[in-house]
């Protein structure tokens, strides 16, 4: 019979299926072994693994047991199943698909690696954040998780893509081109993210700390709370409870003014201008009385006063005062500014403003008058 440009006589089918029967004929058996083998091997290696996670490594205290036998476990359950297609790709002469089995065997296997190192760094994360204070391992370390895992998944395809005898240097290359490219066209990024970096190392701020602002709105405060220090930005919390985010890269091009790194105490320069015809003494007097009645103010150092200069019509005084918190600054130089304009309208200590004396003399009379 002829149907569709081929013959399908009894004949031909017939020795079809007798060439079918007779390469399977050896063949089914040994499948039917191997996929009984594996699927043993599966049930007997998780019940062991359990049951081994749950009466030894949940009588330690550390978390590391726990990590390697459940590599163990994960690497074991996956090399039964790949085995068992290994296995009966080679009994059935496929001989490529076996090749591509042990390549995805061999990348496979990186997962459970790499999920392995990325919870053991997880638990160094938590254990070394819970011994510091600082916010250096807030950012640097789950980096360093994410960086460390992507690198082993990387090396796991490379070397999957080699036993198959793909030339990966092409590729390589390829990428490099791609990463360049990528890089000029998100530089402001990069450069952000290094900064982020450097800004981690080098530690000019803390989360906590108050820092003098450069990028604060009009008419807000122009000092702020350090909130959160990203890869990209870090954000600021000033004094009207706004939060400004300004860009790494922006902060390292700045001189960076850190008012609590150094420790809460700080010393506050309060500039005052008196009259010249004012007694400099009784001002200074006044001014030192002054500060130490107000709250917050050390007494060792005492405050002192000296004569930073004369200007048009004033004497330039500047107060210096040690202060215990460096937060409270604002408010004490406010207090000591308001309560010595009080003591020296008190004291018959004249505060100069501008002012203009004006001569009039009479005109003399021309000689044609």
């Amino acid at each position: 019979m002829q149907n569709l440009g081929f013959d399908l006589n009894v004949m031909a089918l017939q020795a079809r299926w007798n060439d079918f029967v007779e390469y399977a004929g050896s063949r089914w058996l040994p499948s039917i072994g191997v996929i009984l083998a594996a699927i043993l091997a599966y049930v007997i290696g998780r019940a062991v693994f359990t049951r081994i996670q749950k009466r030894l490594v949940t009588r330690t205290a550390t978390d590391l047991d726990d990590h390697v036998v459940l590599l163990l476990r994960r690497a074991f359950l996956l090399s039964a199943v790949m085995w068992a297609l290994w296995r009966l790709f080679s009994i059935w002469s496929l001989g490529i698909l076996a090749q591509w089995v042990v390549a995805a065997w061999i990348g496979l296997l990186f997962i459970p690696i790499s999920r392995f190192v990325g919870e053991m760094l997880t638990t160094i994360e938590t254990q070394f954040v819970q011994r510091t204070s600082t916010a250096i391992d807030d950012t640097a370390l789950p980096l360093l998780n994410t960086v460390v895992r992507f690198l082993i998944l990387a090396l796991g395809i490379i070397l999957a893509l080699d036993h198959i005898g793909l030339n990966i240097a092409p590729l390589l290359a390829g990428a490099g081109v791609m990463g360049l490219a990528l890089s000029l066209a998100a530089k402001d990024t990069l450069s952000n993210l290094i900064a982020g970096v450097l800004l981690i190392i080098d530690r000019p701020f803390q989360v906590g700390d108050r820092i003098e602002l450069w990028m604060a709105p009009s008419e807000t405060g122009t000092w702020g709370d350090v909130i959160e220090i990203g890869l990209r930005a870090t954000k600021i919390r000033n004094p009207d409870n706004l939060v400004v985010v300004v860009p790494n890269n922006e902060i390292m091009r700045r001189d960076i003014i850190n008012y609590t790194m150094s420790g809460s105490d700080i010393r506050l320069r309060i500039p005052f201008g008196i009259a010249y015809e004012s007694d400099i003494e009784k001002a200074k007097d006044l001014l030192i009385s002054t500060a130490r009645e107000v709250n917050g103010v050390k007494l060792d150092p005492l405050p002192v006063v000296i004569v930073r200069g004369c200007g048009p019509s004033e004497v330039n005084l500047q107060l210096r005062v040690w202060i215990e918190d460096a937060r409270a600054r604002r408010r004490i130089a406010d207090e000591i500014t308001e309560q010595a304009i009080l003591m020296f309208s008190k004291g018959d200590v004249e505060i100069p403003y501008p002012k203009q004396e004006i001569y009039l003399r009479p005109m003399e009379k021309s000689q044609s008058d």
